[in-house]
């Protein structure tokens, strides 16, 4: 009989340090803070980038000019070691994803890349006297702006067409 009432005192042990570990547990998550929000991104000050870009790179570097304040740049780069690659990303006022993405690369590679796997439509648009046609069915929609030599456009994201249409509307080169 020993050996029995060993291993009930086993296992109401083990129940025991069960109930103690979820009491804790509950008591943790009650007490200790979270946010269940995802974190802000960060606005960036893209101006040293954008001229340094400008200087280095082999093509009109385009950066928006005149956007609202509610559009915060979020991520910026320039790669001249990778075909002068400009990257410019913007977080747009209801939160969606906006970026303009230059580069020398071969045309076609790029906007594969820029668009994360993209394809032409027969839409395009005419915006600030340019022509731009409509990419869709890849990670991001895009706009591609259309007779530019030694370097392509893309303006790509999560962002509506309409939003894309607003952003490639303030594309400046200098």
């Amino acid at each position: 009989m020993a050996g029995s009432n060993g291993k009930q005192k086993t296992v109401r042990d083990m129940v025991l340090s069960l109930g103690l570990i979820l009491v804790a547990g509950w008591v943790m998550y009650l007490f200790i803070p979270h946010d269940d929000r995802p974190p802000e991104n960060k606005r960036v000050d893209y101006r040293v980038e954008l001229l340094s870009a400008r200087r280095a790179a082999s093509y009109p570097v385009a950066a928006p000019e005149g956007l609202p304040a509610e559009w915060k740049a979020t991520s910026v780069r320039f790669r001249g070691d990778e075909f002068d690659a400009w990257h410019l990303g913007f977080q747009a006022p209801d939160g969606e994803y906006v970026a303009i993405e230059q580069s020398a690369q071969k045309r076609s590679t790029f906007i594969d890349e820029a668009s994360q796997g993209a394809r032409a439509t027969k839409t395009t648009e005419e915006i600030g006297g340019r022509t731009w046609t409509r990419y869709t069915g890849g990670r991001y929609d895009a706009l591609v702006l259309e007779g530019t030599k030694g370097s392509t456009t893309v303006v790509a994201g999560t962002g509506s067409f309409a939003q894309l249409s607003e952003m490639a509307k303030a594309l400046k080169t200098v």
